[in-house]
């Protein structure tokens, strides 16, 4: 872990668990920066997500993933949205927990479906039966979810109370008494 008294919250899961939404509430909470790891590969390259996985593939997509965990923030005071996959990258959980808290946010299939279903930007559920394909991306991501960090079911609670808890978490893990 980093000996820093702010290490950066590194926020994993899969697609529609509320990284995004939770870590703009957390990063505002406690006042540090909010970075979501697919904004920054926009920016860098000029195109959206499902035009990188079309025009140039998965995994050109993957190594710029890579690449701004390796240099592309700071290493304190931010509160990081990752890439569905990212972790699954070989050695980014690692890298993940050595800069920092990781937490894994979990939602059930029925959920992710409901949240993410009219959103166009999610290339990997570019297919006929999305359900079925969030099922079986789920089923096998799971075990990879739960050894990233702690973990945190959304379903049925409100971004407060996630951050709430993230927060103590976070207190417990690297916040010093004084």
């Amino acid at each position: 872990m980093p000996a820093c008294s702010k290490p950066n919250i590194y926020l994993v899961g899969f697609m529609g668990t509320g990284k995004s939404t939770i870590g703009r509430s957390l990063a505002q909470q406690l006042e540090y920066q909010f970075l979501d790891s697919d904004d920054w590969i926009e920016n860098k390259t000029g195109l959206s997500i499902p035009q990188i996985f079309e025009e140039q593939g998965e995994p050109v997509f993957r190594s710029l993933e890579k690449e701004f965990i390796e240099s592309g923030h700071a290493d304190h005071s931010c509160i990081v949205s990752c890439g569905g996959g990212l972790i699954f990258q070989q050695g980014m959980k690692e890298a993940l927990q050595s800069r920092g808290l990781v937490i894994s946010l979990f939602a059930s299939a029925k959920t992710i479906y409901e949240r993410t279903r009219s959103d166009t930007n999610r290339p990997l559920l570019n297919v006929e039966y999305p359900l079925v394909e969030i099922q079986r991306l789920l089923e096998e991501r799971l075990s990879g979810y739960r050894d990233a960090g702690m973990g945190i079911l959304t379903d049925g609670r409100t971004v407060p109370d996630i951050v709430f808890h993230i927060i103590r978490i976070y207190e417990r893990s690297f916040i010093k008494e004084t």
